[in-house]
């Protein structure tokens, strides 16, 4: 697994992380959510052994990464599709890495027809595009086998098909009980992906909890109703003091009381409904809403 402890970073008087604590655990994808600025980048570096702590330490398998043997087999990383050479092939990329730690060179081969890359093994790296460079990356994280997986942005790039392609692979490399975790801005995407979330906000942890409680716990759930006579319904929503906003088209959002509750009061006053559905809000709204006081650079729309 991962373990930050009180992991601190400090540039001058600027605190880049501020006293991170939390666990990655093996058997679930970890997404490590924050706005720009959050300190994530600068987290996932001092894990790898990139920059070194002010305070506090990152451990992979309880160790420093810079302390493990072979480290390519213990934890694989991907934090820049564009930090290879040009001027190598994808197989002579891989090749290099294979090398310095050991790795059977039949692993090539497996890693590039894992991320879909076989066909472009003997092309020069500088004619690929993001996507590729991305498959590229992956592959590399890949090629030790390792139990520990750290991905940043893994997806960007990539077309729907190769969204959908790692979305796939991280949860089944989780599902191998390896621990997985993944840092991006998508949150449409780690919604489907992600078993849990580590949010991080000015370098201090916001949020360590699975998917669900986070939801659950920042996100809004209200109830949308529409009734064939709009001002009946409207009527009967301000006499009965129940919580409501208008929306588009005739429609209602409550607050504050479940679907059956709704249904029972229309009912009773012989209101007809023709739309009665409970909305919850995605974790992008949900993130939004938690994060709002913690955004670096904010742009105001004209």
């Amino acid at each position: 697994m991962i373990e930050v402890r009180n992991l601190t970073k400090r540039y001058g008087a600027t605190t880049a992380v501020d006293g991170l604590d939390f666990r990655v655990e093996p058997g679930r994808v970890t997404g490590f959510l924050g706005p720009n600025g959050a300190g994530k980048s600068t987290t996932l570096r001092m894990v790898l052994g990139l920059d070194r702590p002010t305070a506090g330490e990152a451990l992979v398998h309880g160790r420093p990464y810079a302390e493990l043997e072979a480290p390519l087999r213990r934890v694989g990383a991907l934090l820049d599709a564009h930090a290879v050479h040009g001027g190598r092939t994808a197989r002579g990329h891989l090749r290099w890495l294979a090398a310095s730690n050991g790795l059977p060179r039949r692993r090539l081969d497996e890693v590039l027809q894992q991320v879909g890359l076989a066909e472009a093994a003997d092309r020069r790296i500088k004619g690929f595009s993001l996507g590729m460079r991305q498959r590229l990356g992956v592959a590399a994280a890949l090629l030790g086998d390792p139990p520990v997986l750290l991905l940043d942005e893994p997806v960007n790039g990539l077309d729907p098909e190769g969204i959908r392609w790692i979305r796939t692979l991280l949860r089944g490399l989780a599902g191998e009980g390896r621990a997985v975790l993944v840092s991006s801005h998508l949150m449409a995407e780690m919604a489907l992906t992600a078993d849990h979330l580590v949010v991080v906000g000015r370098g201090r942890l916001l949020a360590d909890l699975s998917t669900e409680a986070f939801l659950a716990q920042h996100g809004r759930t209200r109830v949308r109703v529409r009734a064939v006579d709009p001002l009946k319904l409207a009527d009967l929503l301000r006499t009965s003091g129940t919580a409501a906003e208008p929306v588009e088209g005739g429609a209602w959002e409550v607050s504050g009381a479940a679907p059956e509750e709704i249904g029972a009061l229309a009912a009773r006053h012989g209101v007809a409904l023709y739309e009665l559905s409970l909305l919850q809000d995605s974790l992008e709204e949900a993130f939004m809403r938690m994060t709002a006081d913690a955004v670096e650079y904010r742009a105001v729309a004209a």
